[in-house]
């Protein structure tokens, strides 16, 4: 192996610390007891690994069901970006219509719109049909994508127009076409588009928090926030419930990285 690629493989794992230390420090801090992490200096091992942070998060608050929550909202999500996106990026890509381009451009206009500026009409709009500490009121409002619908696009106008003539050639329908072709070869940047969906929606800390009240009906965030507001000194017992709130995230990022990569990598030479 040459010198230069000894000195990028070291680049890399620098870098890669670099970037991890601060997980791999709450994970250190996880398994400290709150003695050890008060003294000075502050040690970055602990000198008696235990899992008494874990078990005590267990009695604090709900976990297990902030866990629940949040993966049924995530998933719900999900899907429904997977449906509203996937349809609308085959319209602005198969199907032919006056004022298209126009549609599409003030589609993607939306993404120029800051969130905090939807969040009163959303929530008031939540209020009045009766949503709030349900799951409905948590996913709905993001169930529709202006990204997702361009990402789709994009690989979608990636597929051979020939395809889709002789489709149609063929007596098969829109829905078929989507269906049996379109789909089936955009999987990469339909999982990034569900892989972006769900740690999005993982890690809302704001939606939540508003529509909220029920205790039994937080997400994660939120109940990682009441864990530190009650106990804001003993950042064991916080660390712990960050690292179990991080475990699904990180699963899931690992597992969907390749598809990630090649979801927001396709369609970037073709507009």
């Amino acid at each position: 192996m040459s010198i230069r690629a000894v000195a990028s493989y070291a680049l890399l794992v620098v870098g890669s610390i670099a970037v991890a230390f601060p997980l791999l420090l709450a994970l250190s801090y996880s398994l400290m007891s709150e003695s050890e992490i008060a003294t000075f200096p502050p040690p970055i091992f602990p000198a008696q690994p235990t899992l008494d942070n874990y078990g005590k998060v267990f009695a604090t608050i709900p976990i297990g069901r902030y866990l629940l929550n949040s993966i049924i909202v995530s998933s719900a999500v999900v899907a429904g970006q997977l449906v509203t996106a996937g349809l609308a990026a085959y319209a602005f890509s198969f199907l032919v219509f006056r004022g298209r381009q126009l549609l599409f451009f003030l589609f993607l206009s939306t993404l120029m719109i800051p969130w905090e500026a939807t969040i009163i009409p959303n929530y008031m709009t939540i209020r009045t049909i009766g949503w709030l500490d349900t799951y409905q009121g948590l996913a709905v409002p993001f169930m529709a994508t202006a990204f997702g619908t361009f990402l789709l696009r994009q690989a979608f106008l990636q597929i051979p127009r020939e395809l889709w003539d002789a489709a149609r050639i063929d007596g098969a329908s829109s829905f078929r076409f989507l269906i049996s072709t379109v789909i089936p070869l955009s999987r990469p940047a339909l999982g990034t588009v569900a892989i972006y969906g769900f740690l999005s929606t993982y890690n809302q800390y704001f939606w939540p928090l508003l529509v909220t009240n029920q205790v039994l009906m937080r997400t994660t965030q939120v109940g990682i926030a009441q864990l530190r507001f009650e106990e804001s000194l003993r950042w064991g017992l916080v660390m712990a419930g960050v690292i179990m709130v991080a475990v699904p995230t990180l699963a899931l990022l690992v597992l969907g990285q390749r598809q990630l990569i090649r979801g927001l990598t396709a369609g970037a030479v073709k507009g």
